[in-house]
């Protein structure tokens, strides 16, 4: 078996690296992948070779999907039988924290193209799964960094919730998909949650007490994490374990949190500046 990653961003490398321990040759474009994305020559011999497709890359700012734009009709031609797509629980916008899942209508929030990216790759033809993603954290990108690094905020703000996935449940989800039908999938964890509790178990599990909370005024958030605060909602993820057999090895930010602490060095006082936010799959 052989997968072709375009784009080695964090979760694709996680989903490469079980890949490879099975006996799977991966290769990918991107800083940490074995090709540049715009050598024609390279990435169309590995599509011509690949049983297997992923895409990580996200949308342009502009709009429009680079992978899509640059190799769509080398795509529809390729002789893969499974192609993925790595998208964002953002497509289904603000729905006021009420349940979500894969038939929900998509579109009416903030993230327009990466909803017309999601819909471009259902598009291309019958052999796609696209996996919308919530907020996703792993090792070295979790509540316990940014509580360890002096970064973690709590803001006050009644009712509102959010989906997470740990990317090692990702992983396990899309190669589950390896050897179920097309469609779109969820794969978000079973608890949906504020923001402010998973600080707050990060916080515990460091011996450290929580910041203090803000309102959205005083927290003087980026425009980015602005809008991340206008949405609210809650991640079905009941398609992906029926259909696919998914099962979290993560359930519940707690048990991910913990498993995290488990394997970090105890808390140190940093003043390196927050990591930029980023949507790199």
């Amino acid at each position: 078996m052989k997968l072709l990653i375009f784009g080695m961003g964090y979760t694709s490398q996680v989903i490469a690296g079980r890949l490879r321990a099975a006996g799977w040759e991966v290769v990918g474009t991107g800083r940490e992948g074995t090709m540049r994305f715009y050598d024609r020559e390279a990435v169309l011999s590995g599509l011509a070779q690949a049983t297997h497709v992923l895409s990580s890359v996200p949308p342009a700012r502009e709009g429009g999907d680079p992978v899509i734009e640059a190799y769509g009709e080398a795509l529809a031609a390729a002789p893969a039988k499974w192609i993925g797509y790595l998208s964002s629980t953002g497509v289904y916008g603000d729905v006021g924290g009420a349940w979500v899942d894969e038939t929900a209508e998509v579109g009416s929030g903030r993230r327009s193209a990466r909803t017309a990216a999601d819909l471009a790759w259902q598009a291309l033809d019958g052999r796609v799964r696209v996996f919308r993603l919530p907020g996703i954290y792993g090792p070295g990108r979790s509540a316990l960094d940014r509580v360890r690094e002096g970064h973690a905020k709590r803001i006050a703000l009644a009712g509102q919730v959010f989906s997470r996935v740990h990317v090692e449940d990702i992983a396990r989800g899309v190669i589950a998909a390896m050897d179920g039908p097309a469609g779109v999938y969820n794969l978000g964890d079973d608890e949906p949650s504020s923001q402010n509790a998973v600080i707050e178990e990060a916080a515990r599990l460091l011996g450290v007490d929580p910041p203090p909370l803000q309102t959205l005024e005083e927290a003087a958030l980026s425009p980015m994490a602005l809008a991340f605060y206008a949405e609210n909602r809650r991640i079905a993820n009941g398609k992906a374990k029926r259909v696919l057999g998914w099962r979290l090895t993560y359930p519940t930010y707690r048990e991910g949190l913990r498993a995290l602490n488990a394997t970090t060095s105890p808390i140190i006082a940093s003043d390196a500046p927050a990591p930029a936010s980023s949507d790199q799959r």
